[in-house]
């Protein structure tokens, strides 16, 4: 195809700008650049920046009419509920029969913290320096331990070793995965994929060149999830393995509960094929998105979109009304993920503005000051309306959210405060262990770190800790003999060993 063809095609779209440096381009760069044009759909591509144009630069509708709080009979709490320990055997059962399998929105790059490679490649700094894909590893293989151990004959039966952990994330995780020997999981269980990508827009709705022959592109959210389970083979995999439950989270929570049985069971006593673990909104200024329901469904409603009114809304208790808080932590059962695929059209682009970028008129590349563009993408809670039996699972903040969003110098959401979090839950665990402290420890200099390996949750500890004197910092690790090993960080001769834990 020449050139000439090819404006005639673009212009049909307004796209003709592509080819405006293909004389200039080697013959292998005129190929690049025709493949990328390929594989773009120039009507959709369009028709989607018209939808969005006619809502950008307008003020957000507000749904206050529409929105109602969360139903009762939808919704239950770890800090009220009475029914933790069947909910909790109910998940270990489901994830001993292997019917359970983790997915991780792993993708983005860790811009915020200064580093130019993915977020959960990053050390937060703990006593171990284990990142952020080593700690969620490593949950997942106690996890998985404590199912089998509770439900041997299941296990046996099943015969799988780990939790399928299927990961959306770049080429870059899965090499980083690989130099790290999968952190002691089985290969065969870990599945990398990627998500697709969309064309950058200027604010006309003209496709942005990033180079003269190379077309900028971003991801397409999180909610592009649902088109690659299906496009890339991810739901076939899930169901061959046998996997009926699908855990989904992001990377950033350094507290996240792998497979969280206690969860998983929640969902599965509320018969639910969609589901979302939330933290209490106390401030009614907090810009984080809420669960409720609009027009009888059930979707996450953004600060934005609430009238300040409705946001300090309290019920009879004093509570904000609307107070479910997502996190990005959610359940999905494998035939509601498949149902998907059909409807996954439906969901709505969302507009982020970014500094992108671009070409210039004169041939240079070009990095702007403001924000120049927009990237398209979709949310992975889009689908919650779609949800028949839709579950809502209430957790304390301080024991399972701790995200990583920003470098230090924001004070919020950021390397010290997640170990500050890590560390004071791990304190809090051996207090309930009933250990002894050499010295009245401040919270703000606690430094007690527990291997994933050694206790997934505070379980396990006071058989072998009841009594004990410790000192911070202290790292509790197992041995490559599966002993717990208790590291000084400050004297290594103090170091000790307790055999067979």
């Amino acid at each position: 195809m020449n050139k000439h063809q090819l404006e005639s095609r673009l212009k049909e779209y307004g796209q003709e700008h592509l080819v405006q440096f293909w004389d200039e381009l080697s013959m292998e760069q005129q190929q690049e650049l025709l493949t990328e044009i390929n594989e773009i759909n120039f009507e959709q591509v369009v028709s989607n920046f018209n939808k969005v144009k006619s809502e950008m630069g307008t003020a957000q509708q507000q749904i206050d009419s529409m929105i109602e709080p969360v139903s009762s009979e939808a919704k239950d709490s770890l800090i009220s509920s009475n029914h933790i320990d069947s909910y909790e055997l109910q998940g270990l059962k489901a994830i001993a029969q292997n019917e359970v399998a983790v997915l991780l929105l792993a993708s983005g790059q860790g811009t915020r913290l200064g580093v130019s490679y993915p977020k959960g490649m990053y050390s937060v700094g703990l006593l171990s320096n284990k990142s952020l894909y080593q700690i969620q590893a490593e949950r997942l293989l106690k996890i998985k331990k404590l199912a089998d151990q509770k439900f041997p004959t299941e296990a046996a039966r099943s015969n799988q070793k780990n939790i399928p952990w299927y990961i959306m994330a770049s080429e870059q995780t899965q090499k980083f995965f690989e130099s790290k020997k999968y952190f002691g999981l089985e290969k065969e269980n870990v599945t990398f994929f990627e998500q697709y990508q969309l064309p950058c827009l200027t604010n006309e709705g003209k496709i942005i060149l990033d180079q003269k022959h190379k077309i900028s592109k971003a991801p397409d959210g999180n909610g592009g999830l649902y088109r690659a389970l299906y496009q890339r083979g991810i739901l076939k995999d899930m169901k061959n393995k046998g996997v009926k439950y699908v855990h989904v989270y992001c990377v950033d929570n350094i507290l996240v509960k792998m497979a969280d049985p206690v969860f998983i069971g929640f969902c599965l006593s509320q018969n639910a094929d969609c589901a979302a673990k939330v933290v209490k909104k106390v401030q009614p200024e907090e810009k984080v998105g809420v669960i409720c329901k609009v027009n009888n469904k059930y979707q996450v409603v953004e600060y934005s979109e609430i009238s300040e009114q409705t946001r300090n809304l309290r019920d009879t208790s004093g509570e904000l009304m609307y107070n479910a808080g997502n996190i990005c932590n959610h359940f999905m059962t494998v035939d509601f993920l498949s149902d998907i695929y059909e409807r996954e059209k439906q969901l709505p682009y969302h507009v982020a503005e970014k500094k992108i970028a671009f070409v210039a008129n004169n041939g240079e590349r070009t990095l702007p000051k403001s924000n120049n563009g927009i990237k398209l993408e979709k949310f992975v809670f889009d689908v919650f309306p779609f949800s028949e039996r839709f579950a809502i699972w209430e957790v304390p903040r301080e024991q399972e959210f701790s995200p990583l969003k920003n470098s230090d110098e924001a004070k919020k959401d950021c390397p010290s405060t997640c170990r500050a979090d890590l560390y004071a839950q791990h304190f809090e665990w051996l207090r309930n262990a009933g250990v002894q402290f050499e010295q009245k420890e401040q919270n703000d200099k606690v430094m007690f770190e527990i291997s994933p390996l050694v206790s997934y949750n505070g379980e396990g500890l006071r058989e072998y800790l009841i009594g004990k004197t410790l000192k911070t910092p202290l790292n509790i690790e197992l041995d490559h003999m599966d002993n717990i090993k208790f590291n000084d960080m400050e004297n290594s001769e103090r170091d000790e060993i307790i055999i067979g834990a």
